[in-house]
């Protein structure tokens, strides 16, 4: 997979993909990130990428011929699955979003900023709207940063145990059931028994019911 990252702060978003599972995933060579500095598109001497809003009102929109540009030299070098802008307004991402995205070959992640981005950038090239909930960030960077690494880690290869991605909360619209390790005991609080029978049926049961009664308690509108 290859995900191109078009923004204003490059250096904003470096530091998540220099750690952990997303670290590992480039090293391996099963993903490729890139970033792109949208001012490298500017208009004129300044490099400028945004302007005031027609029609007056607060705040400063990006600008559409430097993004239309940049996504256009992007697209002229590969053909892209999806071209995908984090805004408070698009669709709430979600583990099946996620699992969608995770078997596409290349995308594009448009940060907004400002107030946004001029209409017309939609018209012309966006594909799917994102957003990580029902609030407003500074921009799209820290959105983005989510939104890849909750795609990322479903690919094979990513995850020493690739049977981990399977078992996280909303793989089946359910949260995940507790879960333990060592000590047995501690503090008077012991591990559930049937986690110790050796039974995997049982256990296999014991778990399901236990993220049933889970999410009805936390989220009932997911058993909906």
């Amino acid at each position: 997979m290859r995900i191109d990252i078009i923004t204003v702060l490059p250096e904003l978003m470096e530091s998540p993909f220099k750690a952990s599972i997303l670290k590992r995933a480039m090293e391996k060579g099963v993903v490729e990130v890139h970033f792109h500095q949208l001012r490298e598109w500017g208009i004129g001497k300044h490099r400028q990428v945004d302007d005031e809003p027609y029609g007056g009102g607060a705040g400063m929109v990006m600008m559409v011929e430097p993004i239309d540009q940049c996504i256009s030299e992007l697209k002229s070098q590969r053909e892209y699955d999806e071209i995908i802008y984090l805004t408070p307004d698009g669709e709430t991402l979600n583990q099946k979003i996620a699992n969608t995205l995770s078997i596409k070959e290349n995308l594009i992640f448009l940060c907004g900023h400002y107030k946004g981005i001029d209409q017309r950038v939609r018209e012309l090239h966006i594909t799917k709207e994102i957003s990580i909930g029902d609030f407003v960030l500074t921009g799209g960077e820290l959105a983005a940063c989510v939104l890849a690494d909750s795609v990322i880690r479903l690919i094979p290869g990513v995850l020493n145990d690739e049977q981990s991605a399977l078992t996280d909360s909303f793989q089946d619209n359910l949260l995940s059931p507790p879960i333990y390790t060592r000590p047995e005991e501690y503090k008077g609080l012991s591990v559930p028994k049937v986690l110790l029978s050796g039974h995997a049926q049982a256990i296999e049961d014991w778990r399901y019911d236990q993220a049933v009664e889970i999410t009805q308690n936390k989220r009932p509108d997911l058993l909906k």
